[in-house]
């Protein structure tokens, strides 16, 4: 083949960095088994490697043993399974993503107020289930126009969020058909669109038009990779292709080809597949953006973190001093973690 057409951003967002830091964290603090309800993120290198490490994943918080330690996923837990989860002495912590709380927050706020919420999201997925759950008698799942003119007929007034790894294409034509349907109905003022599912499909946006291929690395349960699939689709792209690695790559790749990875996928992914593609008039960098949004651990790992650093410094100097300390967990990458084969 001849040329790759290298896609930034790409990869990791910062939801998906603070969900495997910390999850990192607690293969640390804690003896194996450390449990997680759900997969922490939906990247199947990125739960293998977690697996390795005697992380047990589960679908029901009652296969959790009490006092064991547990963490939630990063795409939202339904508020009822949290307190579950909290009971049973169990040490939980929350990798919740602050945008999904964002739209927890916006739907119990317009539950609250008499909203009829129009909630676009994919049926089943994590993040829809746990967001829905937050008010389910005030909620309504849209994924067609079909939906809205059904959503419609309920009391006034209304609100329209949407599931965060949405594509834009995809919002796009729901909310502007809702706005035609229900003109006066009630949207936060900032996007509930992650900032950095968008950046991706802005860069890949910009290329897939000129390759030949596409290719997007991610798993196929993850919505945002799905999201980038069709944003190279829509763009006239005659070839996209979804690949968990390198493996599998066909071999009839040629000419152009548009690389890029969804925000589960780490880059060590994109560099095996780089090298796989060895392109022969090399590979061209295309920035859309610069990222440098960054999420502290959940409260809960904070707290259990100052602690231990307190516990440290008495121990060693006789006093306690400064604990967690931010400006280094920023400069400490997700990518590290996996990286890191053996402690």
């Amino acid at each position: 083949m001849d040329k790759v057409l290298l896609a930034s951003p790409r990869g990791f967002c910062a939801g998906v960095e603070k969900a495997i830091k910390a999850l990192d964290w607690m293969t640390r603090i804690f003896e194996a088994p450390v449990y997680c309800y759900h997969e922490i993120v939906h990247n199947r290198f990125v739960v293998d490697h977690f697996r390795s490490l005697g992380v047990i994943f589960v679908d029901d918080v009652d296969q959790v043993p009490p006092g064991a330690p547990l963490m939630l996923s990063a795409h939202g837990s339904p508020p009822q399974l949290v307190e579950a989860a909290r009971r049973g002495d169990r040490v939980v912590v929350d990798a919740v993503c602050p945008l999904v709380t964002k739209v927890h927050h916006e739907l119990k706020v317009r539950s609250r107020k008499g909203y009829t919420v129009l909630y676009v999201g994919h049926e089943g997925h994590e993040e829809a289930v746990g967001t829905m759950a937050v008010a389910p008698d005030s909620v309504v799942l849209i994924q067609s126009r079909e939906d809205i003119d059904e959503a419609a007929t309920r009391p006034g007034p209304y609100a329209l969020l949407s599931q965060t790894t949405l594509s834009e294409d995809e919002w796009a034509d729901l909310r502007e058909y809702a706005l035609a349907i229900i003109p006066d109905i009630w949207m936060p003022n900032r996007s509930d669109l992650c900032f950095a599912t968008t950046n991706r499909q802005g860069a890949l946006r910009t290329l897939a038009s000129r390759a030949d291929a596409v290719v997007v690395i991610g798993s196929a349960n993850s919505s945002n990779t799905v999201a980038l699939t069709n944003v190279a689709r829509a763009a006239g792209c005659p070839r996209v292709l979804r690949v968990n690695g390198a493996d599998e790559l066909p071999d009839d790749l040629d000419g152009v080809v548009a690389l890029t990875a969804g925000a589960s996928a780490p880059e060590s992914l994109v560099e095996a597949v780089l090298q796989r593609l060895n392109p022969r008039q090399g590979v061209e960098l295309s920035s859309f953006v610069t990222e440098d949004e960054y999420f502290p651990p959940p409260p809960e790992l904070r707290e259990i973190l100052r602690a231990l650093s307190t516990l440290t410094s008495v121990a060693l100097f006789g006093e306690a001093r400064p604990g967690f300390d931010v400006a280094a967990d920023r400069e400490f990458t997700a990518a590290q973690v996996l990286a890191a084969a053996a402690r």
